[in-house]
């Protein structure tokens, strides 16, 4: 089973029904099953006119669109790997992923143009750049409707044979050192975990699943995209976070995959629409929970029947929370790597707390465990990815004895389910499910010329239970300290050197230390002898 049998056969089992809804203008539009192949194999074709061959990267540098899974499942149905990038982030880190993964193409919106000869310049392997809009195109760039409107119907994509070994995508994900290593994850890895999703789920073709999450993210490119095109099921787009409750009135999706932080601003808003008028006042006082539930099953379209949360901890209270209200909300487990599920809670016994049972073909072990039970996830299965691209040192050292090693400790109850106790890597994950690497923020903070010394490190606020914020500690050069209005030069120039990085990235905190860090006889600084503090001397 490759990407591209995968629709081909939902294609011809559910031709006439909706594949994508989304928005265009002030109505509605859809896209029908068949009409969602036909536009794949004009892509497909257009990459083919390219001369790429079996194995080319082509990046996509794209916000969610209705274009997007054409463009990915083209690239991949013609035996391309794929290369997603979060639309969040900067021409530095865009430069990068192109030059390490080598793509001939790049595939990009009109938020692109104003690097874009900066990114050619520093990516030799890069051929072509395609422009979803506007329209013309600028010079040197193809314009996406125009090229794939005048592309035969079918062309190389009915030669093309991808197999489930190959490679279909490289995501760029965050390690423990360094910079983002590009996971190697093939058509097998993909389909064998939307098997295995669906073996836990049962999806159906009537089943509507709203997208909210960025399709680069492994979990809403597996859960959010694939599930659904292999059940026959429609997607629907958000218009934006903006309209997000409008877009769950006007779509009425039964099925909702998020982060954690999603799901608590949703269960916020249901609280303070209830507080805020009499009636619900009321109800939530004289205990009547099946009005209360029809009342808020109302507010998210009235069909809602399956929420799924992952990407980053989600508190057990949020989990409880929903499951009173008559949503049950669904806590799974994954990685990049193993694109991603690892684990999931069933709907009919989940147990908020944990992230569920390994899904079928998955088995996991703990490694070094503690007298308590508790040691290092590991993981086999037919998910795991191949290795990091370019980086065979990194591979090694991500499977031992033939498990991957996911860095996070966890323990296992009497019936299999799994609960993470902590992580053994130093990844800050925050409450969207973004990875940062504080190794990256810390080497951007250092090219300030007023900084000799930078950690970086996840906290907390008050009252908060999950996710965490990006704190950062600098010690400055000496000079820096004695300069007039030193806190506010160095302040200022940090934020000029960090603005190349993404938002989601930035410290919230910073505080500026005087003496240098404790060391190892390396030179390294013993991150793990670190909190980050409320307040900063100076």
């Amino acid at each position: 089973m490759t990407l591209r049998t995968l629709l081909e056969q939902a294609a011809e089992a559910y031709a006439p029904r909706v594949a994508l809804r989304f928005k265009a203008g002030d109505a509605w539009q859809t896209r029908t099953y068949a009409e969602l192949l036909a536009r794949v194999r004009r892509t497909a074709a257009f990459l083919g006119g390219l001369g790429l061959q079996p194995g080319d990267r082509v990046a996509l540098f794209l916000p969610n669109c209705p274009e997007w899974p054409e463009i990915y499942l083209g690239i991949t149905g013609l035996g391309l790997v794929a290369v997603p990038m979060d639309a969040k982030l900067r021409a530095q880190e865009i430069g990068f992923i192109l030059r390490d993964s080598g793509a001939r193409v790049l595939f990009c919106s009109a938020a692109a143009l104003p690097f874009l000869p900066d990114l050619r310049a520093q990516s030799p392997d890069l051929a072509s750049v395609v422009l979803l809009d506007p329209a013309p195109p600028p010079a040197g760039c193809l314009g996406y409707d125009q090229a794939v409107a005048a592309a035969p119907a079918t062309g190389a994509y009915a030669d093309a044979r991808p197999h489930q070994d190959d490679l279909a995508a490289l995501l760029y994900t965050s390690g423990t050192t360094g910079q983002a290593k590009g996971t190697m994850l093939t058509h097998g890895n993909f389909t064998s975990n939307v098997t295995a999703i669906r073996a836990v789920i049962a999806i159906y073709p009537e089943d509507n699943f709203l997208l909210v999450l960025p399709l680069h993210h492994t979990l809403a490119l597996t859960a959010n995209l694939l599930v659904p095109l292999a059940s026959g099921s429609a997607i629907s787009f958000i218009e934006s976070l903006k309209s997000f409750s409008d877009d769950l009135r006007a779509t009425q999706p039964t099925a909702l995959i998020g982060v954690p932080l999603l799901f608590e601003k949703m269960y916020r808003r249901v609280l303070e629409n209830l507080q805020a008028r009499l009636p619900g006042r009321l109800l939530l006082k004289l205990g009547l929970l099946g009005l209360v539930r029809r009342r808020v099953l109302a507010r998210f379209g009235g069909k809602l029947r399956i929420m799924i949360t992952g990407g980053a901890p989600c508190d057990a209270e949020l989990l409880r929370a929903f499951t009173h209200l008559g949503l049950p909300l669904l806590e799974g487990y994954g990685l990049t790597e193993t694109a991603p599920v690892l684990t999931l809670n069933p709907l009919e016994q989940p147990r908020p707390g944990s992230v569920g049972q390994p899904v079928p073909g998955i088995t996991l072990r703990l490694f070094d465990a503690t007298a308590e039970g508790v040691g290092e996830i590991a993981a086999r299965g037919p998910n795991v990815m191949r290795g990091y691209y370019g980086q065979p040192d990194a591979t090694a050292s991500a499977f031992r004895e033939g498990w991957f090693l996911t860095g996070d400790l966890g323990r296992f109850d009497a019936e299999g389910y799994l609960t993470i106790t902590g992580r053994k890597k130093c990844l800050i994950v925050n409450r969207e499910g973004k990875n940062i690497n504080p190794e990256e923020v810390e080497a951007q903070a250092l090219k300030s010329p007023l900084i000799q010394e930078a950690l970086v490190l996840g906290y907390r606020e008050s009252g908060e239970h999950v996710g965490e914020h990006v704190g950062l500690i600098v010690v400055p050069r000496d000079d820096a300290l004695s300069a007039p209005n030193a806190e506010q030069r160095i302040r200022t120039d940090l934020k000029r050197v960090l603005h190349a990085i993404a938002d989601y990235k930035h410290p919230r905190r910073i505080v500026i230390r005087r003496e240098e860090f404790e060391k190892t006889s390396t030179g390294k600084i013993k991150r793990f002898h670190y909190t980050m503090p409320e307040h900063g001397e100076f």
